[in-house]
């Protein structure tokens, strides 16, 4: 409670925004992807403490574009009072986390945790190019692949998959990620196959559209291999929605895009949910933050899996600067 002669802490804020080509497009369901953009943000307070954040929207994902983050910014005063009462609208949920976890860093002493390669999962090249892109990135240390399916006539992605497994060491896991895009019939070829290779296949993400829920519960009811949400949860309240239909299957979530990072914390340590914290392809800024989250509620949970983080996606960015830990030198990269 605050005294009535009581000043509110003041910041000032800046921003600058950013727009880096990944290595090689990435084929998705919803299209190549061939550019990253986001924001990055500067609270800085008279103690002299800075804190960074990181807007990086996903639109195709229900997010603000990045046009709309940046009208946005442009509207913030560059002198702000630091207090609970600052209140974005779900509609931003990308400038949500960014302004939040500004305001986090402000306030915190700067974590700089990581964690072993093989806490990631790689995301490996859509299509054929994954029968040899993996073994780079096994010769790195990750045990985890992650491979997007959906793209081509479901045949072939079969005999695709047949010929990656023979190669992959007995040792890897693979996840496929399907972005909502198969029909019943092919998610049904795709279980039975994934059933068959058994727990080489840790899950399969988002086999069908988000409105087909109750067709996704049939599915799980149907196969062993286990199934995991992702564009069905792309906001909290679509999380906390399915969690209480009664999915306890597992959740990807991607924190960037979802909206307040301290709303999510706080629900999944209430309800301990079989969580993947996955990335869009952020700076070190959001990443850490990432790093961060998963690792306190790792901490704070004894009874789910800890499953690789879908993070090791370094490999796709170009070494442009914004992957420094050193935060100011990263902000310096953008003027």
């Amino acid at each position: 409670m605050h005294h009535v002669n009581d000043k509110p802490a003041v910041a000032t804020f800046e921003f600058r925004s950013y727009r880096r080509a990944f290595r090689r497009p990435i084929k998705t369901h919803y299209g190549i992807w061939k550019h990253r953009e986001g924001i990055i943000l500067k609270l800085s307070d008279h103690q002299g403490r800075i804190g960074f954040g990181e807007v990086a929207p996903l639109p195709w994902f229900g997010t603000e574009t990045q046009s709309q983050a940046i009208a946005f910014c442009q509207r913030i005063p560059s002198r702000l009072s630091i207090g609970d009462d600052f209140s974005i609208l779900p509609t931003l949920p990308a400038c949500q986390f960014g302004f939040e976890l500004a305001y986090r860093n402000l306030t915190k002493d700067i974590h700089c945790a990581d964690l072993a390669i093989h806490h990631y999962s790689a995301l490996l090249p859509t299509g054929e190019a994954a029968l040899d892109a993996w073994s780079a990135l096994w010769a790195m240390g990750h045990r985890t692949f992650k491979w997007k399916i959906g793209v081509a006539p479901v045949s072939v992605e079969l005999a695709w998959l047949s010929q990656l497994m023979e190669r992959l060491p007995l040792g890897a896991q693979l996840r496929l990620d399907a972005n909502g895009g198969l029909c019943e019939i092919a998610a049904h070829h795709w279980l039975d196959r994934c059933d068959r290779l058994g727990h080489r296949i840790e899950f399969i993400e988002q086999p069908l559209p988000p409105n087909c829920f109750a067709e996704l519960i049939k599915l799980t009811r149907r196969y062993q291999t286990p199934i995991a949400l992702d564009e069905s949860v792309t906001t909290l309240d679509q999380l906390k929605a399915h969690y209480y239909r009664g999915w306890r299957g597992i959740y990807v979530v991607k924190p960037a895009v979802l909206g307040s990072l301290n709303r999510l914390q706080q629900f999944c340590e209430d309800y301990s949910i079989d969580l993947v914290v996955s990335s869009v392809f952020e700076t070190d800024i959001g990443r850490q933050a990432l790093i961060d989250l998963a690792i306190e509620l790792q901490n704070s949970s004894f009874s789910k899996p800890h499953r690789a983080l879908g993070m090791g996606t370094q490999q796709w960015l170009p070494h442009d600067g914004l992957d420094d830990p050193d935060w100011e030198a990263l902000w310096q990269q953008l003027e």
